[in-house]
């Protein structure tokens, strides 16, 4: 039966290679659950056992000419298997529990030390209707819906629009768990640039990438570079299952796409033993990122030049490594110097079509960076995070207009006593004594 299914390598690279690949798999899946209604669990699990040799093959993964077998730990040496990497699920879920303790002991206290207060919140009168729309149609409903809205309650239209603001900011987080969640990140970040430093730092491939195709695939795994490697792929792990209770910002689908992205690089870098190229991704990343987050924690406190001054120095790190390093060290060693002595294979353009999206997300994020510059420039101090949404007064703008008009210059109210005073003496009557 594993004949039947194969199909040449070759082929794949063709016009009609993604089609072929696509049939091969509707093929192979058509039959495991044939097989597996007529009963016959022995063929279902010989079938596992085709898919699993050709989603292993070497061609996919290794350089022409190689196997596997020179990866199976010959002489005492270690090479990356990808079995290894199943143990940065538990360590993910330790990850979640020392993050837990850490905002309880460390970031609350530290966030309370550092002046951080929540902003006080008026409490919100039940009313079944309201919630119910809100619930289902959406938190910012449209004058017309107001207005129905308002009559079926026996509202006023302000009543009903201040009830929706106040309802809003019951779902946004507290500034503390804001500063908590940036002061876990931020431990993380720096703790892991500084591993990272000290595991890389005597190593050639650090200040010439190139060297990471010396001998490649037959590099040997070193123990620090594996535990750092595992620590990072557990982190963003632990990112993922906290994903629904963490702090949702406007680049919410880019948080995710980039957390998948830099799953799957770290996996599959791991098991094509591309392990130096991908600790250079690593360490660069994590070279602004902690930056990042202490921008974040001094924004959320009265310490305003603090802030200001490390939003400048994380903008120019963030820029020169993600913008200028990225792309002409890391993307330009992987698109040409990884096949200087090889022809191009699977592993080669899966993992520069994943570095080419890590990049446009680099570019989409410089974009909203330079809009805080250039509002940091014009005001002369930082603005909030472009990404995250603000509390709103329990008085919208409109409103405030409406009961408090902004007058001119020598300009009567248009109403109350003073206003009517005014309007009698234009006309030639005195005030009555």
């Amino acid at each position: 039966m594993a004949r039947s299914l194969w199909i040449p390598f070759s082929s794949l690279w063709g016009p009609r290679g993604l089609n072929t690949v696509s049939l091969c798999l509707q093929k192979i899946l058509q039959l495991l659950w044939a097989e597996a209604m007529a009963g016959d669990l022995g063929g279902a699990c010989r079938m596992w056992s085709s898919l699993n040799e050709w989603l292993w093959h070497e061609r996919f993964w290794l350089p022409p000419n190689h196997t596997w077998a020179e990866l199976e730990d010959p002489d005492g040496l270690v090479y990356a298997h990808p079995r290894d990497m199943l143990a940065a699920l538990p360590v993910a879920l330790a990850l979640v529990a020392v993050r837990l303790a850490f905002e309880r002991f460390v970031g609350l206290p530290l966030s309370r030390w550092l002046g951080v207060r929540d902003q006080a919140r008026k409490p919100l009168k039940p009313n079944p209707t309201l919630e119910k729309h809100f619930l289902t149609e959406g938190g910012k409903p449209k004058e017309p819906q107001l207005a129905l809205l308002a009559a079926r309650c026996g509202l006023t239209l302000r009543q009903t629009q201040r009830w929706f603001r106040r309802r809003r900011n019951q779902d946004r987080p507290c500034l503390t768990k804001k500063f908590c969640e940036a002061s876990w990140r931020f431990a993380f970040y720096l703790c892991s640039f500084l591993g990272g430093l000290w595991v890389l730092y005597h190593e050639s491939w650090l200040w010439t990438p190139a060297m990471c195709w010396d001998n490649y695939p037959n590099q040997p795994l070193k123990l620090a570079l594996y535990r750092w490697y595992l620590l990072e792929l557990s982190f963003y792990t632990s990112l993922l299952i906290t994903l629904p209770f963490d702090i949702k910002r406007k680049d919410f689908k880019e948080q995710v796409v980039h957390h998948f992205v830099t799953i799957t690089l770290i996996t599959f870098s791991y098991s094509a033993n591309l392990l130096r190229i991908g600790s250079l991704v690593l360490l660069l990343h994590d070279s602004s990122d902690y930056l990042l987050e202490a921008c974040k924690m001094f924004n959320y406190t009265h310490f305003r030049r603090v802030c200001d001054t490390l939003f400048v120095v994380f903008s120019l790190v963030f820029f020169y490594t993600r913008l200028v390093l990225f792309p002409t060290q890391i993307i330009y060693t992987t698109y040409y110097e990884s096949i200087a002595n090889s022809s191009p294979f699977f592993a080669y353009y899966f993992f520069n079509t994943l570095l080419a999206v890590l990049q446009l997300l680099h570019v989409f994020w410089s974009y909203l960076i330079l809009r805080m510059l250039y509002s940091f420039v014009k005001k002369g101090q930082m603005e909030k995070d472009v990404r995250s949404d603000v509390e709103e007064s329990d008085s919208s703008d409109g409103e405030a207009a409406q009961e408090h008009p902004q007058l001119k210059n020598g300009e009567a109210p248009t109403d109350g006593p003073r206003r009517r005073a005014a309007g009698r003496l234009v006309n030639g009557h005195t005030p009555a004594t």
